[in-house]
């Protein structure tokens, strides 16, 4: 079983909507869409959910207050202010550290599991994804993409599926860290702004760090030139190989308001730079 991680230093470069595409020509694949803090892979693909299961991520101090002595060691103790002078829980400041259960000279305090989104399996017109949604505002990102991974591969070993293809978090952080971690390759998805070819060095860095094999996609190509001209010169001098150059096209966005992938949308140059990119990274996932 192969693995492919598509990715970005940044929001907005057009990772999504890449992944989506190469989802509608892939064939004997899985989907993983592990941007668990802004999922939005499912607004192309439209799964039907079949598996629906509650995330846990941090511990959460619960305070019986019927116990409480009122002897304020667990407000003095906290280092986040997650109790105040009361003795209430302020739950979004609460990092789950267990100092104030701890403290408790009467055990007035357990650490419980707190309830910090959903994972889900589904289906798609083109075959099984596994993806999620953390609550707002809660932590263990990272873990959640873990939980996305562990079902994507599940259901590959379980319906003979030799390929996952994981839809990753923009940035460098944990998440990032946790979708790209033992995969076979990294597709990097930039576009020719200045923000863009920083972040592209950084999330370049980070798969190198893991000894992940890296090629990289320029999205929105023909915008800047000389932008575009510097990241190939960038990948030239890091035996980068540059898989796609993709043309701004407007009808990437209709495709999107259309819930269709581009590939579906639309027959144009579009299209079949997607479809010459996906036939080289197939082959170097059998190398």
């Amino acid at each position: 079983m192969k693995q492919l991680t598509v990715i970005s230093g940044k929001g907005g470069t057009g990772k999504t909507s890449i992944t989506a595409a190469f989802a509608s020509i892939a064939e004997n694949a899985v989907f993983a869409d592990c941007d668990v803090d802004a999922a939005d892979l499912h607004l192309i693909l439209k799964p039907d959910i079949e598996k629906t299961e509650r995330f846990n991520g941090l511990d959460i101090a619960d305070i019986d207050k019927k116990r409480c002595i009122d002897c304020k060691k667990c407000y003095e103790s906290c280092k986040f202010d997650a109790i105040d002078e009361k003795i209430n829980l302020i739950k979004e400041s609460c990092e789950g550290c267990g100092v104030c259960e701890y403290v408790c000279p009467v055990d007035a305090i357990k650490m419980v599991k707190r309830d910090s989104g959903v994972s889900y399996i589904s289906i798609t017109r083109f075959g099984p994804m596994a993806h999620a949604m953390l609550k707002t505002a809660e932590e263990a990102s990272g873990k959640l993409v873990t939980v996305v991974r562990e079902n994507a591969k599940k259901i590959a070993e379980r319906e003979g599926k030799d390929l996952i293809i994981i839809d990753g978090p923009p940035g460098i952080g944990c998440p990032v860290i946790a979708s790209l971690t033992g995969v076979d390759l990294v597709l990097v998805v930039t576009e020719p702004t200045l923000s863009a070819i920083h972040d592209l060095e950084r999330i370049v860095s980070v798969a190198q760090h893991f000894e992940i094999p890296v090629v990289v996609c320029i999205n929105k190509s023909t915008i800047n030139l000389d932008n575009t001209k510097k990241i190939v010169e960038y990948c030239k001098k890091n035996n980068i190989e540059v898989v796609g150059k993709l043309p701004y096209d407007n009808a990437v966005t209709e495709a999107m308001v259309h819930e269709k992938t581009i590939v579906e949308y639309s027959k144009g140059d579009f299209s079949n730079i997607i479809k010459d990119m996906w036939s080289n990274i197939r082959e170097k996932l059998k190398e």
